[in-house]
């Protein structure tokens, strides 16, 4: 048996999720096409949960791994509700971030966004498998995220509004249906600002 096998290569990435954070809240976004190799296992995944009103994660990966994850992260978030602690986005990211690096030779294959508004204002993270934690204003993550990435590198800006941002959020998914074949179906798209999120949910018109 190999012992030298390169994980990265096998991680399961037939998603894209895109996150912003612009001046009066944090855009979430997901395709809804779920895929196992070249074959489309199902047309309507949820990509974009919530583990408070104000706080929600985009999942890419082992769906297994991230059901735990998910499981994981709102079972802190209740714990810390119980004893009367504040949950902030940025100390969920890093409890998250401290499980995925103790467990990173035998890794829960995930790629995760947390994002959210919560005492410190507006916040978004990126974390992979490894543990490895970033704080970001725009990224993507998945199979279509270079696409995904070009839309939004032309036309991010941090005064945007949260409807232009829930726009552009969405339009850099759909580059990614367009032109990567694990990304497909349709886009969830959450905005999330103090007062707790919204959402809405689009489909690419056929040409």
């Amino acid at each position: 048996m190999n012992q030298n096998i390169d994980i990265s290569k096998h991680i399961l990435k037939g998603t894209t999720t895109v996150g912003l954070v612009v001046k009066d809240g944090v855009v979430l976004a997901g395709d809804r096409r779920a895929s196992a190799g070249f074959f489309v296992a199902n047309k309507n995944v949820r990509k974009v949960l919530y583990i408070t009103d104000t706080i929600g994660i985009t999942t890419a990966g082992s769906v297994a791994d991230l059901q735990f994850i998910y499981d994981y992260l709102k079972n802190i978030y209740n714990y810390n509700k119980i004893v009367g602690r504040p949950t902030t986005v940025r100390a969920l990211a890093t409890y998250l971030a401290n499980i995925l690096s103790f467990s990173k030779y035998f890794p829960y294959i995930v790629q995760i966004l947390i994002g959210g508004y919560d005492e410190e204002g507006a916040r978004l993270y990126n974390l992979d498998y490894l543990g490895d934690m970033t704080e970001e204003k725009y990224t993507a993550t998945g199979s279509g995220s270079p696409v995904a990435l070009g839309v939004l590198e032309d036309e991010y800006k941090e005064n945007m509004t949260l409807d232009e941002a829930v726009d552009l959020a969405k339009r850099a998914v759909f580059a990614a249906i367009r032109r990567d074949s694990y990304t497909g179906t349709g886009v969830i798209v959450a905005k999330i600002t103090k007062t707790g999120h919204e959402e809405y949910e689009f489909y690419i018109k056929k040409q």
